[in-house]
């Protein structure tokens, strides 16, 4: 079971997953900032998060940082790591899979470039977290997860958090979406063999950027994607870790 809740159990939301009932509360959340804000926790100490673990560390990109300070992490952390919720590191949310570390949400997020007018895909919803950063950069997402159990858990936690411009979808990820291509930048949350095919297709030829981490299941290189007309331009970002990608254009579950 997964637990996610806020200072004061007022308002609440359930999903079944196969583990149970899981409580979402997210009534500080919405009370502070209509749906939006880091509530629960002392603003100084969330400031002071912000600019030693993000911006200290080369994230200037001020869309960005404010993104990761209105977005409520508790909300996406399971009870029993609610303590950590704002510490610089990835944690279990079940199901063999992590809430991303916050530098790495906002390294990723930053080398998209948002100017906020974007049409974004995410590979790997996971907790929702990845996918509410990009709701506040962007016009519109479309997130694709696996697993039912965490796609619904995501789209409620999405929706009383007050984000209505995401589209939680169960699927393959490695194939992207190509019902609403193309995508003006696409995230991928899971490491990846191989930069798969499909999702290079699906970017916008107009300058459409892919961030996707590639490598080995145990370590990857998070990789820049540039399209322009039929040619790609790729880069690599630095070292980084994640669970696997899997899926038809990725690893064999």
């Amino acid at each position: 079971m997964r637990y996610i809740s806020a200072l004061q159990r007022s308002h609440s939301t359930f999903a079944s997953t196969r583990g149970g009932v899981v409580c979402i509360d997210v009534s500080e959340a919405m009370a502070r900032t209509g749906g939006r804000g880091a509530s629960g926790w002392d603003m100084r100490q969330i400031m002071s998060w912000i600019d030693e673990q993000l911006a200290a560390r080369g994230i200037r990109d001020p869309r960005v940082l404010d993104a990761m300070r209105r977005v409520p992490r508790h909300a996406f952390v399971p009870d029993d790591s609610q303590a950590l919720a704002y510490t610089d590191r990835a944690l279990p949310i079940g199901n063999g899979q992590t809430i991303s570390q916050p530098y790495m949400v906002a390294a990723m997020t930053q080398a998209l470039m948002l100017a906020g007018t974007e049409h974004a895909l995410e590979i790997g919803t996971g907790s929702g977290y990845q996918a509410a950063i990009l709701c506040e950069l962007t016009r519109l997402v479309i997130t694709i997860e696996r697993r039912p159990e965490l796609a619904e858990l995501a789209r409620r936690t999405l929706a009383a958090l007050g984000y209505t411009n995401v589209q939680v979808i169960v699927g393959d990820g490695t194939m992207g979406y190509a019902a609403a291509a193309p995508f003006d930048a696409i995230l991928v949350a899971a490491g990846a063999p191989r930069i798969p095919e499909s999702l290079k297709q699906q970017l916008s030829g107009g300058g459409g950027r892919l961030v996707i981490p590639i490598g080995t299941a145990e370590q990857q290189q998070l990789t820049l994607v540039v399209r322009d007309g039929d040619r790609f331009k790729e880069s690599v970002l630095g070292g980084c870790v994640f669970v696997p990608l899997v899926g038809s254009e990725g690893w064999y579950e």
